[in-house]
């Protein structure tokens, strides 16, 4: 496999910032209670510092690791790596994800997460790629629904590069011939 970087941005780093703060004040619209975020390990990182410096209210913190990628392609099979630390029964629980594909990623966390019984379960994610999905999963706050494209940046990974980049840029795939 090769890989090229396409040099345009897809988003820039402006308007992730903008939406990003917009998702903030969104997210606390949703209650007047304590919110505990659940941000998805590794891609949410970015999202998750920059979602919570945009916001007022109280928050604690966890963090979920599940994997259901094969060498960056979906393997519709997930598995979870690191569980959640806090007992999250009754309290105001949001999912912070960097981007929904299949949508199957999300969907077991919601299942896991509700087997927790917490008072209300939100989910937020910074990319959304309908066209992708397999499953009717809820998210309920979309900070950009995006084409199909292999995307890094803003915590957005291939083989663990890029995710420093301030912007998310789509990459070019191929396979060697």
């Amino acid at each position: 496999m090769s890989y090229k970087l396409i040099d345009a941005p897809l988003l820039t780093a402006d308007q992730i910032r903008t939406r990003v703060y917009e998702l903030a004040q969104a997210l606390e619209s949703t209650t007047n209670e304590p919110l505990h975020l659940v941000a998805v390990l590794k891609g949410s990182i970015v999202f998750l510092a920059d979602l919570i410096r945009a916001m007022r209210g109280p928050i604690t913190l966890d963090f979920i690791a599940v994997s259901s990628y094969d060498v960056n392609v979906s393997s519709g099979a997930v598995q979870l790596l690191k569980d959640i630390d806090t007992n999250i029964k009754d309290r105001s629980v949001v999912i912070i994800e960097d981007i929904v594909d299949t949508g199957l990623t999300l969907e077991y966390i919601q299942t896991l997460l509700r087997s927790k019984k917490p008072k209300t379960l939100h989910s937020v994610c910074l990319l959304s790629k309908p066209s992708r999905r397999q499953t009717k999963v809820v998210i309920d706050h979309v900070g950009f629904e995006i084409e199909d494209h292999f995307v890094v940046g803003y915590g957005l990974d291939y083989e663990q590069q890029y995710r420093h980049l301030p912007h998310i840029s789509v990459v070019e795939v191929t396979s060697k011939q």
